[in-house]
């Protein structure tokens, strides 16, 4: 197995408009569109997969329920200065869930893409 790429699926509800907020907003890049079922998208070693409601990934599982977007799992994305990341997004009409919060391990905040899934920016403590 490789570990130089990390892939993680996020289920959307519109692949293209999936692909141009995490383009526009957060730099990835385009790997692969098959919209309105699927595309890739990369950021360093990081391969996001936007699933949308045709795609493969979208089908209903035994028992009858839909795989759907949001939830608490997320992306974790660092940023060397979260308080101007912030203020570049909001001036982009990016939402975010909360306000950033600050631990003893740096600050954080929680954006959302168009389809409700949960995007962590993150500026860890400088030691």
């Amino acid at each position: 197995m490789s570990d130089t790429i990390v892939n993680v699926r996020y289920m959307v509800d519109d692949v293209e408009a999936a692909v141009e907020w995490y383009t526009r907003h957060l730099g990835f890049s385009l790997l692969s569109s098959h919209a309105p079922a699927f595309a890739d998208i990369k950021r360093g070693s990081l391969r996001l997969l936007l699933s949308g409601p045709t795609s493969s990934a979208g089908r209903p599982m035994p028992d009858g329920e839909q795989p759907r977007p949001g939830g608490w799992n997320r992306i974790h994305l660092i940023v060397d200065d979260l308080p101007a990341e912030v203020a570049r997004l909001r001036t982009a009409g990016a939402q975010f869930r909360n306000d950033i919060v600050t631990g003893p391990g740096g600050s954080q905040i929680l954006l959302t893409d168009p389809s409700g899934n949960l995007v962590e920016l993150f500026q860890p403590v400088r030691r």
